[in-house]
Order: structure tokens, then C-alpha cells, then sequence
């Protein structure tokens, strides 16, 4: 009797306590006012007893932006520097090493201002680091916040990386962080004729992966050029697992301000691709999304210049769509709102443009939603590709 009522109390706790994490990554009791010991989650940033040992004697470079910080807000170059390592060259990627560059500006070489050390662009015409960029590194960092998406071009960036380190005999160090969206896999597939930066890889538009793992899955998979192979060493997260939520410390890029713009990013972001506006230049990008061509609803907004948006789509122009501020928490990629504002819109023949392609990674997708496909029916042919996926995906999986 006493070990039945012992096994009720604990399970009533279990369902009690969800775990979630603060800004300063420290669990807190969402529902219930127990206190029940929890590890806090180690990024592989924060992991350093594994890496810095690595590092002695060696000349770094080291490819990171804002998101490149330990939990206690200290970046990893300054950490880095703090000990003693010899951090040669930073390269940047879209964005910026300062992650102020609107989405698509050209960022430029330069000089980080704190350290004096030389800042090399990753992003416009010198997207993977040349043998010259590379003189003089014996070991390469990688530290970058990514957001499980595979058009968000740190992942792109991830693969020229690697590209560069094995043709030049340079190890790559992938300091690894928790992916926000988890294990969500939902999407179709990329078709190898629709390559480009913001899709490089055949893989969902979910992928549901850390970054470390997807650098084990470009390595395993040979995607490479060449099919050549970096010599890559994950540094993994401690106490992470994927079904945990994760809220990052900084903004990942400048139009993801929060946990709900990166949650709906991967489903709102295929407006991108067509005549509809995201939120850039309002100070809800990627929570709301609206135009002066779909119907008038009791949801309006007027983009304008402000930070990450120079010049936002409509600058100025009344848009009319949804607040998706307050919406429930995604699990799985959506398809609702791209195939409403589709029906809504005053002229079909203009809703759609080259880059939509692009970001769907296939021609179906548009032509499924101008056939009038219903959501159920296109996610139907995504199942197969999605089931192929997932069986390769686990092969590469840390956590």
C-alpha cells in the first residue's frame, strides 16, 4: 500500500512539472510551486573543458556572430581570448559578426572594434573562406545559433565551411547549441535542381537537428564538393535533449526578435517568396503577415525603416492580415495562412514569385496550392520523402 501511494505522489509530480527555461537557461517551475532539482543545459560553447584543451598552441579562426555566447552572456571570442587561446580571424556570416545586417545586405570585411581582430564576410561573393583567408589556421571554431530551418543560411554557411577546412587540412570544431523548433521534421523535401543558399541540402523544411548533427549528416552524406570529408568534432550540449524548449539568450538574427517569431518562422517565411509582407519593418516580424491586396480585415499594419528593415515591403502601405503573436505553439510546418492569404488575394496571377521556388525547394508546392490542393492532400505527398528523411537523419543524431 505505502509503495503504491509513494508511486501515485511521484507520478502526479511528473505530470505536474514541465520544465522550462529563462532567459539565463536556469529551470523554472512553470506549475507547480515544487521545487524539484533540474541541470541546467550546458551548450557546447559552455562545454569547454572538452574544447579548450584542443586549442593549446594553435592558431583559431573562428566563424560566429552575436548568438556565439557562453550562459553567462560572455562571448566565445572574448572567452576564447580571456584564455590565452590564439584567436587569429573571425568570419562572419549573414548578418554580420555583429548580427545588425539586414536579411541579404552585403556585409562587408573589417575590424572587430573590442579586439582588433580581423573580421572576414561569409555572406555575398565570398561565401566559403579561400586557401588565403585560411593561411596560417590549424584549427577552425563554429559557433553559430541556428533555428532547425532550411533556408535560414547558417546551415549554407556550415557547408562551405566545411568544404574549405577539408580541402585545406583544417580541423573544424562545431561548438553545438539546442535547436529551438526540437525534433520537429515537416516540410517537403529539397529537389537537386532548386540548390541555392537558402537551400543547399535535400532535407525537409524541417529538419529537426542541431547543427552539430547536421554537420555530421554533410559529412556522412558526402554533400560536400567532391564528396571530400572534413575532419569535424562536435562538441556537444550537456543534459539537452530535443524535446526540452530552449529560449536563446539573443536574438538569432535581426527579424527574429522571440520565441514565437523563431516558433512560426519556417511556415511564415514562404511569404517570402510571394506579394505578402512578414512583419519587417513593425516590431512583430514574423508574428503577423498581411498586404494591401488581400481582403480588409479588423488586423492592419504599415510597415516602416527600423532596425533589420531599411526598406520593408510596403514601406509605408496599409497591410491587412493576421496577429499571430498570441497563436499556440507550432508542431509541425503550416500551411493554413500561405493557402488562405492565396485565396484572399485581389489577383492570384501576382501572388507568387521566383523566389517562392526557391524556399519550397520544388515546384509542386506552388502548384498545388494554385491547383486548389487541399493542406491534408499536400502533406500526403511529403510522407514518403519525410519517412526516407528521418530513417537517414537518425544515423547522425546526438541527443
Amino acid at each position: 500500500m505505502i509503495k503504491f501511494i509513494v508511486k501515485s505522489v511521484l507520478l502526479i509530480l511528473s505530470v505536474m512539472y514541465t520544465p522550462s527555461y529563462s532567459n539565463s537557461l536556469k529551470p523554472v517551475v512553470t506549475t507547480s510551486p515544487i521545487k524539484i532539482n533540474k541541470t541546467t543545459i550546458k551548450t557546447g560553447a559552455d562545454n569547454y573543458e572538452k574544447y579548450l584543451p584542443l586549442l593549446k598552441d594553435k592558431k583559431i579562426g573562428i566563424v560566429t556572430n552575436q548568438t556565439g555566447i557562453l550562459s553567462n552572456k560572455t562571448h566565445v571570442v572574448d572567452f576564447l581570448l580571456e584564455k590565452k587561446i590564439a584567436v587569429q580571424t573571425i568570419f562572419a556570416p549573414e548578418h554580420g559578426f555583429r548580427g545588425t545586417a539586414d536579411a541579404g545586405e552585403l556585409v562587408v570585411d573589417g575590424k572587430d572594434p573590442k579586439t582588433g581582430l580581423p573580421i572576414i564576410s561569409l555572406y555575398g561573393d565570398n561565401k566559403k573562406p579561400k586557401p588565403a583567408q585560411l593561411a596560417g589556421i590549424d584549427i577552425m571554431i563554429f559557433d553559430l545559433q541556428d533555428v532547425g530551418a532550411r533556408f535560414y543560411t547558417y546551415i549554407s554557411s556550415l557547408h562551405y565551411v566545411m568544404e574549405a577546412c577539408a580541402e585545406n587540412g583544417i580541423p573544424l570544431i562545431v561548438l553545438d547549441r539546442p535547436n529551438p523548433n526540437g525534433g520537429i521534421v515537416d516540410g517537403p523535401l529539397l529537389e537537386k535542381e532548386f540548390t541555392s543558399f537558402v537551400g543547399m541540402h535535400p532535407v525537409p523544411l524541417l529538419h529537426g537537428m542541431t547543427i552539430g548533427e547536421y554537420a555530421q549528416m554533410i559529412n556522412g552524406e558526402k554533400w560536400l564538393k567532391n564528396a571530400v570529408q572534413c575532419k569535424l568534432t562536435v562538441i556537444p550540449c550537456v543534459d539537452y535533449n530535443r524535446k526540452m524548449e530552449y529560449r536563446l539568450l539573443v536574438k538569432p538574427s535581426p527579424n527574429l526578435p522571440n520565441d514565437q517569431a523563431i516558433n512560426l518562422y519556417a511556415s511564415l517565411c514562404l511569404f517570402e517568396g510571394t506579394n505578402v509582407s512578414v512583419g519587417r519593418g513593425t516590431e512583430k516580424q514574423f508574428q503577423i503577415y498581411g498586404s494591401p491586396f488581400l481582403k480588409k480585415t479588423n488586423f492592419s499594419f504599415t510597415p516602416k525603416p527600423n532596425f533589420g528593415a531599411k526598406d520593408p515591403l510596403y514601406n509605408g502601405k496599409e497591410c491587412f492580415g493576421e496577429d499571430l503573436t498570441t497563436y499556440p505553439k507550432l508542431t509541425q510546418l503550416e500551411l493554413k495562412w500561405l493557402l488562405k492569404a492565396y485565396q484572399n488575394t485581389s489577383d492570384k496571377t501576382k501572388f507568387f514569385n521566383a523566389f517562392f521556388t526557391k524556399l519550397a525547394g520544388t515546384k509542386k508546392l506552388q502548384q498545388q496550392i494554385e491547383s486548389g490542393v487541399s493542406e491534408n492532400e499536400i502533406r500526403k505527398t511529403w510522407q514518403k520523402d519525410l519517412e526516407a528523411f528521418k530513417k537517414m537523419r537518425s544515423n547522425y543524431l546526438i541527443y
